[in-house]
């Protein structure tokens, strides 16, 4: 069983959602069997959202901020995390309350077999419109990069930093964290977790963000994919 562990949780604007969420992250991290530390990203908020964090990561040693300039999106957030992470293995949560850590816990027994667990949202408690959207933007995922993933853009993740640090990283690519551990040859195993209405707060998301911007963000992974440089030596003479 890996012995480390750092969660990357973005966040955008989300003060109604974050004391409930510190009080599941809290839980988590007294259960864990594996040492846990909590990264926020905050996402250049324009809320209270900041100023809640760090009085959390005063009060509590596990946990520490860091703060983008501006809103850069989720794909920068996660990105920014995962260059500040120094354990073996590195978590994603959203902040909103529809995932919960306490999923966390299943997912260790899969390491170190596998190199990436992701969660899969079987009883999504979304709107007609948002659960329609993901359906279909994942449906043309699979078919135009055969992943084999069912819930690419489910925010409940563990991967082995080893891996994280070789992703090559773009606009988007938070679509295609599964997609990018295989690329490097890595194993992913998907396993089914809770799912809970918003909490509080707006969606980030609408339907033209939620359809879009997969469209094209495919694309590019299908043009990055066919020029990714992978090689195995058979011999080296030195």
């Amino acid at each position: 069983m890996p012995d480390e562990l750092t969660i990357i949780v973005p966040v955008f604007n989300e003060e109604e959602s974050l004391p409930a969420f510190f009080i599941e992250m809290d839980r988590f991290i007294e259960t864990s069997p594996v040492s846990s530390q909590v990264l926020f990203v905050n996402d250049g908020s324009t809320d209270n959202s900041l100023r809640i964090l760090k009085k959390k990561s005063n009060e509590v040693g596990q946990y520490t901020v860091l703060s983008l300039d501006k809103n850069y999106g989720l794909s920068v957030a996660v990105k920014a995390g995962i260059d500040h992470c120094q354990t073996s293995l590195v978590g994603y949560i959203d902040a909103d309350l529809q995932t919960h850590a306490s999923d966390f816990l299943s997912y260790f027994e899969y390491f170190p077999e596998y190199d990436m667990v992701n969660g899969i949202r079987e009883k999504r408690k979304d709107t007609f419109v948002k659960r329609l959207s993901s359906k279909f933007a994942n449906g043309y995922r699979r078919m135009m990069i055969n992943d084999a993933i069912q819930d690419t853009c489910c925010p409940l993740k563990i991967f082995k930093l080893s891996y994280a640090r070789e992703m090559p990283f773009f606009i988007g690519m938070h679509r295609f964290i599964p997609a990018l551990i295989q690329l490097q040859g890595g194993k992913v195993r998907q396993v089914p977790i809770s799912h809970s209405p918003r909490y509080a707060g707006n969606s980030k998301y609408h339907l033209f963000n939620r359809l879009v911007g997969p469209f094209f963000d495919t694309l590019a992974f299908r043009w990055m994919r066919r020029r990714y440089i992978r090689y195995k030596l058979t011999d080296q003479n030195t």
